[in-house]
């Protein structure tokens, strides 16, 4: 199985120079642990997982005694398990203040980050590990996708080019690292394990009254809505469930890092804005086995063409800030009126409006809704298209043209 080199390697590097404790979280098999006894290769870093129901025992009973057994540094997999460690680890930080003390791995984020912020406030680093990114699939580097024409042309080295069918089969292969690797040929069946036991197992870890069946029916009507504004009262009607369980579900699923939320942009100059978020899955593969497609072939051609498409840019451009160790400030815009703009990129004190389109010959037309932003009090700056155009180009001198293989 061949490793793949991730981009967050470089950040955890740097971080563990200066912190002395690393997390990096992320769901279950995007190759947190891999990557991270990776960079332990030659080093007299220790490892250890609470995945060992012996390991996980003393940790939770006997803290004190497990930090004796496993002395930093160390590498603590799946820390999620013993919440009562951080308070020992504190100790041990706060008296030797050693850089890189402690590497450690969670896959559920929300408990996980509610014991760090109470104990390791101040000594933590946290990093977030997802899927790979097309930029990983190829070799090439990564930084912050940004709507800039000198940073688009650089990016051009290390992406491999892709026309519309390669990208559907990226989108329906999806990003996980055992089916990119080639360790898992079938990516079908992959997805179907990867849902009965990982999904599964962390799903009665946080709740116990949760049905199996009823979850995968809830889940599939989640991933029939990627791109869509989110509509709780529809997917609670179609998993035959009620709307205060789909939120907490829907809660779940994020804890997991199995969807995220693009919020729609928010400014008080910009008067009736609609109030609810898009939702979208990190892992576009996990859609296309949840919503049934038998090959990228009909996945192009079908009815969800356009909404996975969307998903799949969407993921791809916030993996390149979170793979650098940065947050990314991605929005969409729809009014009252239902004008709206797919993507809006915030930094450095501009807007980025961003349409995501199937066509490989986009038209002026396609940038007019960009002037709705210009009521905004965040100025608005350069535009893009992204789309199935082979090369980079632009509508205008304010608005590019950037091909889908190219974030």
């Amino acid at each position: 199985m061949k490793y793949i080199v991730r981009n967050l390697e470089i950040v955890v590097d740097q971080v563990t120079k200066e912190y002395p404790v690393v997390l990096v979280t992320g769901p279950r098999q995007v190759g947190k642990t891999t990557m991270l006894r990776k960079r332990m290769e030659g080093t007299d870093r220790g490892y250890v997982t609470l995945d060992d129901l012996n390991e996980r025992n003393i940790a939770k009973t006997d803290p004190e005694l497990f930090l004796q057994l496993h002395k930093p540094p160390v590498l603590i997999d799946e820390v999620q398990y013993a919440p009562e460690l951080f308070t020992y680890i504190k100790i041990l930080v706060d008296k030797n203040h050693d850089p890189g003390a402690f590497w450690l791995t969670g896959s559920q984020v929300f408990n996980l980050m509610k014991g760090i912020r109470e104990s390791l406030a101040g000594r933590v680093a946290v990093l977030s590990l997802t899927s790979l990114s097309q930029a990983e699939m190829c070799g090439g580097a990564m930084e912050p996708f940004t709507v800039d024409i000198e940073k688009l042309s650089a990016r051009k080295d290390g992406r491999k080019e892709a026309d519309a069918r390669d990208i559907y089969e990226r989108i329906y292969r999806g990003s996980m690292p055992a089916i990119v690797s080639g360790a898992n040929s079938n990516s079908q069946i992959f997805y179907s394990s990867y849902i009965s036991t990982y999904i599964e197992r962390d799903i009665k870890e946080l709740s116990d009254a949760i049905d199996s069946l009823k979850f995968l029916r809830f889940i599939t009507a989640v991933a029939a809505r990627c791109s869509q504004m989110l509509n709780i009262a529809e997917i609670a009607r179609d998993a035959d469930i009620n709307q205060v369980q789909a939120k907490n579900w829907l809660g779940i699923l994020e804890t997991l890092g199995i969807i995220f939320y693009l919020h729609p942009y928010s400014n008080n100059l910009l008067k009736r804005l609609v109030k609810t978020p898009k939702l979208y899955f990190y892992d576009t593969g996990l859609v296309c086995y949840l919503t049934k497609w038998s090959s990228a072939e009909t996945l192009e051609s079908g009815a969800m063409n356009g909404a996975i498409l969307e998903n799949y840019v969407v993921s791809e451009i916030r993996k390149t800030y979170l793979n650098c160790g940065k947050e990314p400030y991605l929005y969409y815009y729809r009014d009252k009126d239902a004008k709206e703009i797919d993507m809006i990129l915030e930094h450095d004190g501009m807007l980025n409006p961003i349409e995501i389109k199937k066509t490989s010959n986009p038209g002026a037309e396609l940038v007019k809704v960009f002037g709705l932003l210009d009521r905004a009090s965040t100025p608005r700056s350069k535009g893009a298209v992204i789309c199935m155009k082979p090369e980079l180009g632009a509508i205008d001198r304010d608005n590019y043209i950037v091909p889908i293989w190219m974030i």
